[in-house]
């Protein structure tokens, strides 16, 4: 059965400042918020999540709420095996569909055709299995000859299109979201709300990361409120959405 378990989770990113001490001094300056310091070879670091346990079961359709830079594109990383915490452990169950960033996967000089079985890979999927679906997923993009062009060529919603066709392919256990996917025109949008209403029904896990607080109301059964990389709050979307203050990120 599929599960997510976090103990102590903290990720921190180093910035390199190729030597100069100013960029140092303006970035320490910047903040007396804590998530911004040196480390003992003074290095510039930025904590993007700090100590989070949380725990998510089969049956959970977890919210992340927050204003920009609160951490839940970080935290989805981190469930989506993306990132490696720098402290803590990560322990996960369950075959994981991320719909994250669009260009992760994908090599812009392939074409469509070809970067849906090489995003196959990046999913776990093998090659075999992936070819036997790459007409089903062609049709359903509705990109016409452009499936066989360079994916350089295509534009951002023509991308999402794609990325979005290959990712729900496949049921998950655990699906993570960021935001809701804006895929095309009004036409393609209504069949894309169709297919994901699905995809999420099929699995067992749904984490969606979103400012839209009546989209978590509709699709989420439980909440946590993230600020500067930690969980501040948790309990029903309701509740947790009487806390947030969306716009001020």
């Amino acid at each position: 059965m599929a599960f997510v378990r976090l103990r102590g989770v903290s990720v921190e990113f180093p910035i390199y400042s190729g030597g100069s001490r100013s960029l140092k001094k303006v970035l320490l300056n910047r903040t007396t918020q804590g998530n911004i310091g040196k480390d003992a070879r003074d290095r510039v670091s930025v904590l993007a999540l700090s100590d989070i346990d949380l725990d998510i079961r089969h049956g959970d359709r977890l919210a992340l709420v927050g204003v920009n830079g609160a951490g839940k594109s970080t935290l989805l990383k981190v469930l989506a095996g993306i990132y490696e915490p720098t402290r803590g452990q990560a322990h996960s169950s369950g075959r994981v569909s991320a719909l994250l960033t669009a260009s992760v996967g994908v090599n812009p000089e392939a074409t469509g055709r070809e970067n849906i079985v090489m995003r196959g890979m990046f999913m776990g999927v093998h090659p075999r299995q992936m070819r036997a679906h790459v007409d089903e997923i062609a049709d359903f993009t509705e990109l016409g000859y452009y499936i066989d062009m360079p994916v350089r060529t295509y534009s951002a919603g023509m991308l999402i299109r794609l990325c979005f066709a290959v990712a729900t392919t496949f049921a998950p256990e655990i699906l993570l979201m960021d935001e809701w996917l804006s895929a095309g025109d009004a036409g393609f949008l209504t069949k894309a709300k169709r297919r994901m209403e699905n995809f999420v029904s099929g699995s067992s896990i749904l984490v969606l990361a979103s400012h839209n607080v009546p989209l978590l109301e509709e699709w989420c059964n439980r909440a946590i409120l993230l600020d500067q990389g930690r969980i501040i709050a948790a309990g029903s979307v309701a509740e947790i959405a009487e806390r947030y203050q969306p716009g001020t990120g």
